[in-house]
């Protein structure tokens, strides 16, 4: 026998299933388990396991040994959106028994006149569990032991679930049940259950839907107008099959899955950009992490080999090979990012991230990179041929298969490798459906490789570096015109070519006026653009009271004052989109006071640690008080990002109503499952 102990997930009073004021839980449709009538607002995670399904007011863990726990927060509180809850976690990640991972706020569900009782269910408690041992009623606290679960001796086969085509019959049963396609006004599903509006409730065959195969219990909510039908765990495969069979009429994208808010806009632009920065923040927030520790790592090493400014703790030789050695450690990250996101991309947008990863590292390897450079041959040196041309301005500097095209600089970039993610689905699934099997394991991968890659190479690439032309060509446009209004215009924009990868061909900028004047009015705008969004993370970390969110706003902030800003724009500021605009009238602020003050760069290392570039160096024009203008500029950017965030760019409701944007895929409509 295995025994598996089950935690509190909130702190209250403990009390029988049978006691829960709704039926499907009171009669143990969805499974055995116990309730608690909370009186604590922190919610953590009763069992380790990974987190299979998540909605504004219900989460489901599944350990390793099959045993599949859900824990619903309140009764029909669906009917909030998820506005009193707030997560930490999403679908996919692990988490341990005790980690603190979500919110409730109680006085919205009793504003509400709603129940916030929670129940903790074992939703496959027949194909698993043997046994079920409750602690007697009393009060609990959050993280302690309340139930030890006896699992059957086979709970390790892997329960068997219905195939497409069963969920395709099942859908088709509960359509006829409920009293076929006529009678179906709206559906909706929450974390567990069908939610049918139907024009005559009287008219569903409850006992028929009941005995279906897949089917836990039917209930009738006559104060919310609702048939619901209790499916479990599949509930969102049934609800999409009902969904095809039904057409999309019938479907309330309001109201379904998660409990979608309403901060999806109606306005079709700004909905296709949320789904285009929801995708980016998804493909990054698995490797958010990493990128943090690699910009920590690097701002540590900046101090630390450092002697001219920081003499007291100089210890590293840049020269020296330990130099080396860290700091390939920690820009390892950034320089195969399109590895990384493309992996975490592709299983996020259903294509094979294996697949994917490669693409991402044929875009960064050495010797395709050294086309553009001399580079060596059979041991030769060998220039780069001549280019052939240029397309609107685009220098073509290279040739496939006789065709002419351009290679930019993929390191360090993901929108390339999020369109290969997005590509690589349609062309496989294509492949997987025409190819023999008995060739499909070795030419799918094969061809996905070579048609999603030469795609890449062929149209993204230089579709991306003629873009940015024109945008660096209006930069040094407006660095011309007037200094203080294009540090206004930079200062507050900049941040927003970053996102997209369009910033690099503003680096040829810097570098040009760096190697003509020996320093750089425009490095000096860009600085406060990444200043200002490190103090948006740090509003972020000063108001959240989520524990997980605060820690990673922290690390954001500190690696943006480091001079690496994705950990706080993908992780925090992107994801909470009025975080990024907010911090960004900082950055529009630090850019006016450094062009008003005519304020000078005189190296490339930006943010806060990059101060010493901007003392004026022996024999250099440059105004005595240049480094006390920066000071003063940085603080004005600090200052305002950080209080615009704070007071209208954030607040921990705004976890719950992002999921809306993180579950939608940009390109959704335009593949086929």
């Amino acid at each position: 026998m295995n025994n598996v102990e089950i935690l509190a997930p909130i702190t209250g009073q403990l009390i029988a299933l049978s006691s829960v004021k709704d039926n499907v839980f009171s009669r143990e449709v969805m499974g055995k388990g116990f309730a608690i009538i909370p009186t604590g607002q922190e919610i953590v995670a009763p069992v380790d396991g990974e987190v299979i399904a998540l909605q504004g007011h219900a989460f489901g863990i599944k350990q390793t040994n099959g045993l599949e726990v859900l824990t619903h927060v309140g009764l029909e509180t669906v009917t909030l959106n998820g506005k009193p809850y707030s997560w930490s976690i999403k679908v996919g990640e692990m988490v341990h028994a005790g980690d603190v991972i979500g919110h409730v706020d109680l006085a919205q569900i009793a504003a509400a006149n709603l129940d916030a009782t929670t129940m903790v269910v074992m939703t496959n408690t027949d194909d698993v569990v043997e046994h079920v041992n409750i602690l007697s009623q009393s009060t609990v606290n959050m993280g302690q032991s309340v139930a030890k679960v006896t699992l059957k001796k086979v709970q390790l086969t892997e329960v068997a679930s219905p195939t497409g085509s069963q969920y395709e019959k099942l859908a088709a049963d509960i359509i006829a049940g409920v009293g076929g396609k006529q009678n179906v006004v709206k559906v909706i599903h929450c974390i567990t259950r069908l939610r049918f509006y139907l024009k005559n409730h009287e008219l569903a065959d409850d006992q028929g839907i009941s005995q279906l195969n897949g089917v836990a219990g039917v209930n009738y909510a006559e104060s919310l107008g609702q048939y619901q039908v209790v499916i479990g765990p599949a509930v969102t495969d049934v609800y999409e099959e009902v969904i095809s069979q039904l057409g999309d009429g019938v479907a309330d994208d309001s109201a379904k899955s998660n409990n979608n808010t309403d901060s999806a806009s109606k306005n079709p632009i700004i909905r296709g950009f949320q789904a285009i920065i929801g995708t980016i923040t998804g493909s990054m927030m698995p490797i958010i992490g990493l990128l943090a520790a690699g910009g920590m790592l690097n701002g540590f090493l900046s101090l630390f080999s450092n002697k001219a400014s920081f003499p007291a703790i100089y210890f590293i030789d840049p020269a020296s090979s330990t130099f080396t050695i860290l700091q390939s450690m920690a820009m390892a990250p950034f320089y195969f990012l399109p590895i990384l996101v493309g992996f975490s991309a592709a299983q996020q947008l259903k294509s094979d991230p294996f697949v994917v990863a490669a693409i991402g590292a044929f875009l960064v390897k050495p010797e395709f990179i050294g086309l553009t450079n001399p580079h060596v041959v059979d041991g030769k040196l060998a220039e780069p041929a001549k280019a052939v041309g240029s397309l609107f301005g685009v220098s073509l500097n290279a040739t496939f298969f006789g065709l002419p095209i351009n290679i930019p600089s993929y390191a360090y970039s993901i929108f390339p490798i999020i369109f290969a993610a997005w590509l690589a689905r349609p062309v496989g699934n294509w492949l997987k459906k025409h190819l023999p099997l008995v060739l499909r394991s070795i030419f799918q991968p094969l061809l996905t490789l070579l048609v999603v890659g030469a795609v890449v190479l062929v149209f993204v690439g230089p579709a991306i570096t003629l873009l940015s032309q024109g945008i660096s060509t209006i930069i040094n446009w407006l660095l011309h015109l007037n200094y203080p209004l294009s540090g206004l215009i930079i200062g507050g924009l900049y941040q927003a070519l970053v996102i997209f990868g369009l910033h690099w061909m503003v680096v040829p900028l810097i570098a040009n006026e760096i190697a003509q004047t020996g320093h750089s009015t425009l490095n000096a705008i860009v600085n406060f653009t990444m200043i200002a969004q490190g103090a948006g993370a740090l509003a972020v970390w000063a108001k959240t009271k989520i524990p997980s969110l605060k820690g990673l706003a922290g690390a954001g902030f500190l690696s943006a004052m480091a001079g690496i800003t994705e950990p706080a724009m993908y992780g925090i500021n992107l994801k909470y989109g009025r975080v990024f605009w907010m911090a960004n009238i900082g950055g529009a602020v630090g850019g006016l006071i450094a062009g008003l003050f005519n304020l000078n760069m005189y190296g490339f290392t930006g943010s806060l640690i990059g101060f010493p570039s901007f003392a004026v160096p022996k024999g250099q024009a440059g105004s005595a008080n240049n480094m006390l203008i920066f000071w003063v500029a940085a603080i004005a950017t600090i200052a305002v990002a950080f209080l615009m965030v704070y007071f209208f760019g954030f607040k921990d409701t705004d976890t719950q109503q992002i999921k809306t944007v993180e579950k939608k895929n940009a390109f959704k409509d335009a593949v086929k499952k």
